[in-house]
């Protein structure tokens, strides 16, 4: 069998299981067995598969077709043009997430600090992906990134040392602000909190409901369990005129917005920003002078 065959058999049993992305996940696959990019398949498409490439590729395609999420089947996501380590420890980076990043490096290009460096608390930081990209796209920052879970924390850990930012971030194990040492007061705080309602999360893809870690889902009977204890907590970690940028659920903007007006947590401006879908993704709140 050559490796054009295999990839063609790959295709059709993916799409045999409902795969809209058949061909290109066939392909990622194969790639990554064969540690080579998609162009080699087809320059060297004629070439021979060993008998365990091919068993090898059709246990990966079982997991697959069973609902193992690509990127854990891979072992990597890119992330603000990152690559990352992922695995069931862990959530999945998603592009939605981005705006989060992007909005947070927007923010930080126009504080200036004559000395010292920014200072970064990014709270549930699961693989990372949030502290390591702002760690790595503005070296102004140092970051203090906390998750409740020891073994998100070891994957966050290894992707820090192989973004080359491990020397400024630092990891916390704990439940939140808990994390911390210390009060700590930082110029801006992240956050992609578990934000799902706990009822729908069985409802959600198999891909998600079975396979990434519910503790990084479930945000209790509302969905807002976590997001009230941040961001009642919030405000007392933070600077005069510090931001907090939260993600939130697609449909959460208006609760979360009047929550962080509320005379409970002291925050003077609060914004939702949306995604290219035109969702509800991020909260950006600002703390008074």
């Amino acid at each position: 069998m050559t490796l054009r065959e295999l990839l063609t058999i790959g295709t059709e049993i993916l799409k045999e299981h409902g795969n809209a992305d058949a061909i290109t996940e066939s392909e990622l696959l194969l790639c990554h067995l064969l540690n080579k990019d998609r162009i080699h398949l087809y320059a060297y498409g004629r070439d021979p598969a060993d008998e365990s490439l091919c068993q090898t590729f059709f246990d990966l395609l079982q997991r697959r077709a069973g609902g193992t999420p690509l990127q854990y089947i891979l072992g990597t996501v890119e992330f603000m043009g990152i690559s990352l380590s992922v695995n069931e420890s862990v959530l999945i980076p998603r592009q939605d997430t981005e705006l989060l990043a992007e909005e947070a490096l927007k923010e930080l290009s126009k504080l200036t600090r004559l000395l010292g460096h920014h200072q970064i608390l990014d709270l549930c930081t699961g693989s990372g992906a949030l502290a390591i990209s702002v760690a790595k796209l503005d070296r102004k920052t140092r970051v203090t990134a906390t998750d409740l879970s020891p073994e998100a924390l070891v994957v966050a850990r290894k992707n820090a040392a192989a973004a080359g930012v491990a020397d400024t971030i630092r990891f916390c194990q704990g439940d939140l602000f808990d994390a911390l040492d210390g009060p700590g007061h930082f110029d801006m705080i992240l956050s992609n909190p578990p934000y799902i309602a706990t009822e729908v999360i069985d409802t959600l893809a198999v891909e998600i409901r079975e396979h990434e870690p519910r503790m990084a889902l479930d945000g209790g009977n509302d969905g807002l369990d976590l997001i009230r204890r941040i961001l009642e907590a919030a405000p007392r970690h933070m600077k005069p005129g510090g931001l907090l940028l939260m993600e939130i659920g697609y449909d959460q903007g208006n609760a979360v917005r009047s929550l962080a007006l509320s005379q409970k947590n002291p925050f003077i401006r609060a914004r939702i920003l949306r995604d290219l879908a035109g969702n509800d993704r991020v909260l950006k709140a600002r703390k008074a002078r």
